[in-house]
């Protein structure tokens, strides 16, 4: 019942508006401040490797695969990481606060949330998961009103007119194939 009304109501659609707004403008200015004030991860990611999230009684690493992802690929590529962090953060941020492809820059806030806390990193990323969550379970509700009201449509029929493998289904190697019953 709940998520029916999250995600088809006009009145849910306004509050994710708000919602949408707030999450979106956290992410687009931690992104802006990144990549107008010299952001380096180099120090994260040494911490990060340094004091690992560890589980006190056994004082063993709890995301072993996530660290040494840290460790072996975000460490060694800092300066890709350095672009990626800022740049996601405020597409993000851009695509919320637009309401374009909402759904999308939710999933993908969600991942980089979920990054940071694999670092053991908490300050505002419960917060931001919890909200996250709400606009992802939301759907298409999510940008009814921004951009997604005019892109969603487009990418159905574009998807829709293409078939799995690139072509056009309504070509044919004559040229258009007639609708049917004509």
């Amino acid at each position: 019942m709940i998520m029916k009304w999250l995600r088809e109501n006009v009145y849910a659609a306004g509050l994710l508006l708000i919602l949408r707004v707030y999450v979106g403008w956290t992410w687009l200015t931690a992104g802006f401040h990144k990549l107008t004030g010299g952001f380096d991860a180099t120090g994260f990611l040494k911490g990060a490797i340094a004091k690992p999230p560890m589980d006190k009684a056994t004082n063993e690493l709890i995301y072993p695969t996530f660290n040494a992802f840290i460790e072996n690929f975000a460490l060694p590529n800092a300066k890709l990481i350095n672009i990626m962090i800022p740049l996601g953060e405020f597409l993000v941020g851009l695509g919320l606060i637009l309401g374009t492809l909402a759904t999308a820059a939710a999933f993908f806030g969600l991942v980089m949330n979920f990054m940071f806390l694999f670092a053991g990193t908490v300050s505002t990323n419960p917060w931001m998961v919890l909200l996250g969550f709400v606009l992802l379970a939301a759907g298409a509700n999510t940008g009814k009103f921004g951009g997604d009201y005019y892109v969603l449509p487009y990418l159905r029929k574009m998807f829709r007119n293409k078939g799995g493998d690139g072509h056009d289904r309504n070509k044919t190697a004559g040229g258009t194939r007639a609708p049917m019953g004509v």
